[in-house]
């Protein structure tokens, strides 16, 4: 293939043919290749393939970080021990293409490598290289490791990911009408593009669009202006211009907000969420229209299709028999991490995404006294399982982690697992009859971990935040708990006030539910499936970028 004249290797669908490239940190396409930390990464995974099962004029661009995010291992006493591995890939292609942009004032290599769309069905990918001979030791370690630690590594990351994606697009002479940033991440482009087209800031609008996956301001990344001048972040604008384009005085650089003031239009991630930045960003003069597009998942990979296949043949029968042997399945991982032994018939609770603090990991836990009571009922057991990869450097979301795991060592209906990536992730959904999610309203932008949960047989217990109150009806496809009043409540009020009603749906509708109603329960399971099949399916995602915003 002549990479310095690319054309798209498939027939583009006229409804797609907007030519458009997106940028992101993150992909999570397949378990073989590791270069995604959580949710981000799985929603653009699912977002590459539904762009190649709709044949649009669309590429991903990302970066080949050599050591992962981090493979997630055990210390003696099984607490968490993050180790970093090189990552090797014969499935990608080198382009044969290198070429040089400027970071901190100094030439960096970039080499690219290529993902070709019949390996994993995605659209056409790019992944960019520090890791060559010809950078010195610093310049290579900006590859190395996803969203590393160190604040000026970090700032460099996103240039590779922004320049040198902006670059790469010139240097194949492929043309594109739209930059889609997934997050601020790629913002660089950006700078890139203005420096390109002379200063003219309307013709950077015309090609921009961007998507915010933070609902606080807290969240949304700043760093100091200095900084990022002097790494070479602004493609040579001098801090003064820079300030004028994100209309702010003061010295912290909000990447966010200069992207809602470059685009020509942006969305949140949810009907929620889009409100929430509304409300957030709308003190500001000069920023876009934001509007809202729901995550998805990809129904193709995530469903378990002999699940749906037994439910639409309503042979109830054959469908319970594929979802005990599912969880057999899983718990076969149970067993081989932790030493315990799970049953198929037992209900199984599931927690299982990335660990923050907001997404209360441990709010069962609070109350011990229910806590221990629920797992140690002989008539209605309960089984429960932990996963998920705190970042290396939060340290309070380690030791949430480590302290479940103490925790577990009292009870064998309960496994704390490591290695949380597509593949567990996906043996868990299987394997999980209800699927936890408990984070602080309104902090959860999506969500889209519940979404693939329901497209195998698991049912959805819930705060009422993200994706969920487009998709929930209490009782009849999920279970959610009464909102808290969360904007005039201290924190520890609506702790307590979720911790409450999480375990009054589990104890007097769930459980009684799953094991004296049979019947009511797979119906429950049904409709969940077939709530969650076009709506939360990312080709509908994929088709509404189109039409809404490019």
């Amino acid at each position: 293939m002549d990479f310095k004249n690319f054309k798209m290797p498939y027939s583009i669908n006229p409804d797609y043919t907007k030519k458009t490239a997106y940028f992101s940190m993150e992909f999570a396409i397949d378990q073989s290749l590791k270069i995604y930390s959580g949710g981000l990464g799985f929603l653009a995974g699912s977002h590459m393939k539904s762009a190649y099962n709709l044949k649009q004029d669309f590429v991903g661009i990302g970066i080949l970080w050599k050591y992962g995010y981090y493979d997630q291992s055990r210390n003696m006493d099984q607490t968490l021990n993050p180790i970093w591995t090189k990552k090797m890939y014969s499935f990608l292609e080198d382009t044969g293409i290198k070429f040089q942009i400027e970071i901190h004032n100094a030439p960096v290599w970039v080499k690219v490598w290529y993902l070709a769309p019949e390996t994993f069905k995605t659209c056409p990918m790019f992944f960019l290289s520090t890791d060559v001979p010809e950078n010195d030791h610093l310049s290579k370690t900006i590859c190395h490791k996803l969203y590393d630690a160190n604040e000026s590594t970090k700032v460099a990351q996103y240039i590779l990911l922004g320049k040198g994606g902006a670059k790469l697009l010139d240097v194949m002479n492929f043309e594109r009408d739209v930059y889609h940033l997934n997050e601020a991440h790629g913002l660089p482009a950006a700078f890139y593009l203005l420096r390109k087209y002379g200063g003219d800031l309307n013709k950077v609008k015309e090609k921009l669009v961007f998507t915010t996956h933070t609902p606080e301001e807290a969240g949304n990344e700043k760093h100091n202006i200095y900084l990022c001048h002097d790494m070479s972040y602004f493609c040579g604008l001098t801090i003064d211009e820079v300030k004028k384009i994100e209309g702010v005085e003061d010295d912290k650089f909000n990447h966010s907000l200069c992207a809602l003031r470059m685009a020509r239009v942006a969305n949140g991630v949810s009907q929620l969420h889009g409100v929430v930045s509304r409300e957030m960003w709308n003190k500001y003069p000069g920023i876009c229209e934001i509007k809202s597009i729901t995550n998805a998942q990809e129904f193709k990979y995530w469903a378990d299709k002999a699940l749906y296949q037994y439910k639409e043949e309503g042979d109830n029968e054959e469908f319970d028999i594929r979802k005990a042997y599912l969880k057999k399945r899983a718990f076969r991982i149970v067993a081989d991490q932790t030493g315990n032994m799970f049953d198929p018939k037992v209900l199984t609770i599931v927690w299982a995404r990335r660990f923050a603090g907001y997404k209360r990991a441990d709010l069962l836990l609070a109350d011990k006294e229910r806590f221990r009571k629920m797992l140690s009922n002989k008539e209605h057991p309960v089984q429960i399982i932990w996963a998920g990869k705190p970042y290396p450097m939060d340290y309070g979301s380690i030791s949430t982690f480590n302290n479940l795991v103490e925790e577990s060592k009292n009870h064998k209906n309960m496994a704390v697992l490591t290695g949380y990536e597509l593949s567990l992730s996906k043996s868990l959904k299987q394997g999980s009859d209800i699927w936890l999610n408990n984070p602080r309203v309104p902090r959860e932008a999506s969500g889209t971990s519940g979404m693939t949960a329901s497209m195998n047989g698991s049912v959805n217990l819930s705060t009422d935040d993200g994706w969920i109150p487009e998709f929930a009806k209490h009782g009849e496809n999920s279970f959610v708990v009464p909102k808290a009043d969360y904007e005039n409540w201290p924190t520890i009020e609506q702790d307590s006030f979720d911790l409450n009603n999480l375990y009054d749906v589990l104890e007097n509708e769930i459980i009684p539910a799953y094991y004296e109603k049979p019947d009511q329960w797979r119906k429950i399971v049904f409709t969940s499936m077939d709530d969650v099949k076009t709506q939360f399916n990312s080709d509908r995602m994929a088709d509404e970028y189109y039409k809404l915003m490019y």
